[in-house]
């Protein structure tokens, strides 16, 4: 096996996982296959063929097209097949997913697994985690590809679609006008299409749907980000109305059982903007085709069963193509695709930028002289300035409170908010008589609970050294910080015990390396 492939042993955890240029590779490949299989012709050159490599299917979520798709690719590919059934294992006693996966990876000498769970993130965390573990006992790192987790992404459904796009399209990926319907809040399908759109050169996106269904608004901004022309209706018949219909139309089922009762109620109404009607038919684009990641509703399908036998299916041979996009996945993961591969790989993760720099010391007389009320002047040790400057009172307060919280400051002191020199601008100050030093680790602490603040050091009445401390690219590790989406694998809850991991995407807002939910800075804390 040749271990120098780029390929070999990535996990897909997101769409994003594979680079425009992978995404690309495994399209032209699974674009070959199907090919050769249509021709009948040896496949020989696709199939892994390895005893020693075990396939996991551990579906803690109902799948068919996803589950199926996936054994019927590892069945090709001549490997060890596992059905894990997690009603009869011992997760009905509450045992973790990752003792569960050390326990099952033990049994081969490479291992693949393919996740559905409604936990989100998992398989990111069971990369890490269980990885650090494989390296410490000398084992192959396993393979996880996540097949849908809850509300976050479903990133091989994304590459079967994005495949299905080019193949309708001649493979022609110059451009995509796509219109995305449905239930775009709940449907994690439509989540990743941020990342897999990527693989067409210039993309418009039209999102169709009620409000209370609407994409949230994070992913609508990394669309927006990713340079994607996004445009949004709030029905069908609207959209229909417009000057720019696409031909090529995404539909997803109406999720109910993610959703609140208040929105339940509303159902019929809210299906009606999201279902195609045979009135609808004279006004679409010549050459148009509708697409959906299945299974649809029996009774209430947004696209009904009189378009089945009509050119508009493209549904059908939508689903067909999971089968051969997974073979290629399953190829390309485990080493047996990609020794040709010559394009771009996804950039690794940057080291820690440095967000604390010191900076000259311009004044030697301790700053609480420039105060006449409210701090003594510190001889010897430490004052922390420009605390959320210019932010309103209530903010100064509350993050004077946080630094002191978080940082442990039960010691004598003083603290206070006062003017800066513009007398309609406020800001914060403690004063630390009896600290007299302050670590690294602090110093990273202080950054994170408070951007922008200067720590001063003071050795007989004189500053001897100034700390700036900006915003941090990344904040993890701490016990105060917590993802607040309750279906995360970092919330306490889950038991699972996966450390928060934040890393910042612009201004102050917060991205969980796991779920993918964006946070204002504020909200990431705990205290």
């Amino acid at each position: 096996m040749n271990t120098v492939n780029p390929l070999y042993g990535r996990s897909l955890a997101v769409a994003g996982d594979l680079s425009v240029d992978e995404q690309r590779y495994l399209y032209r490949k699974t674009r070959e296959l199907k090919e050769n299989w249509r021709k009948n012709r040896n496949l020989e050159s696709f199939r892994i063929r390895d005893p020693e490599l075990a396939v996991y299917l551990m579906f803690l979520e109902n799948s068919t097209r996803t589950k199926e798709s996936f054994r019927n690719a590892a069945c090709f590919h001549d490997v060890k097949l596992n059905v894990f059934d997690a009603s009869s294992s011992s997760f009905t006693k509450s045992e973790s997913l990752v003792d569960t996966v050390k326990m099952l990876f033990g049994y081969s000498r490479r291992s693949i697994f393919i996740m559905r769970t409604k936990m989100e993130g998992v398989c990111r965390a069971l990369d890490e985690q269980v990885g650090e573990y494989a390296e410490r006992i000398g084992m192959e790192k396993p393979v996880f590809i996540n097949g849908g987790d809850g509300r976050h992404e479903h990133p091989t459904q994304e590459y079967l679609d994005e495949f299905t796009f080019l193949e309708h399209r001649n493979w022609d990926d110059s451009h995509l006008h796509v219109a995305l319907i449905g239930d775009l809040h709940h449907g994690r399908t439509v989540h990743s299409k941020t990342e897999g759109l990527k693989a067409f050169h210039s993309v418009k996106v039209d999102l169709i749907a009620p409000e209370e269904m609407a994409l949230p608004e994070s992913y609508k901004s990394r669309m927006q980000e990713n340079g994607f022309e996004v445009v949004e209706w709030g029905s069908i018949d609207e959209y229909l109305d417009g000057p720019d219909v696409s031909d090529t139309w995404y539909f997803t089922r109406l999720q109910l059982e993610r959703m609140g009762d208040e929105i339940r109620e509303r159902e019929t109404e809210l299906r009606k903007a999201v279902t195609f009607r045979k009135s609808h038919l004279d006004r679409l684009p010549e050459g148009a085709r509708f697409f959906h990641p299945l299974p649809r509703h029996r009774e209430k399908p947004v696209i009904p069963s009189f378009l089945d036998s009509t050119p508009l299916n493209g549904w059908d041979e939508q689903s067909v193509n999971g089968y051969f996009t997974r073979i290629i996945e399953l190829a390309m993961v485990a080493g047996k695709l990609g020794d040709d591969f010559n394009g771009s790989s996804p950039v690794p993760e940057s080291k820690e930028a440095s967000f604390v720099s010191e900076v000259p010391v311009t004044r030697k007389t301790h700053v609480e002289d420039r105060f006449k009320v409210g701090i003594k002047p510190v001889e010897n040790g430490i004052v922390i300035d420009h605390i959320a400057k210019g932010q309103p009172l209530e903010e100064i307060w509350n993050r004077v409170e946080k630094i002191r919280r978080i940082l442990n400051l039960n010691v004598r002191s003083s603290h206070g908010v006062f003017h800066t020199n513009n007398p309609a601008e406020f800001k914060g100050i403690i004063s630390l008589p009896d600290k007299q030093e302050i670590s690294p680790t602090e110093l990273k602490k202080l950054a994170a609970v408070s951007p922008g603040c200067s720590l001063n050091i003071i050795a007989e009445s004189s500053v001897i050294k100034k700390f700036r401390l900006d915003m941090p690219p990344k904040i993890y590790n701490f016990a105060e910080i917590s993802c607040k989406n309750p279906e995360c694998v970092t919330y306490p809850e889950a038991y699972q015990h996966v450390t928060n991991y934040f890393f910042r995407t612009g201004g102050e807002t917060f991205t969980c390396r796991y779920c993918g939910k964006r946070h204002a800075y504020g909200d990431i804390w705990d205290i």
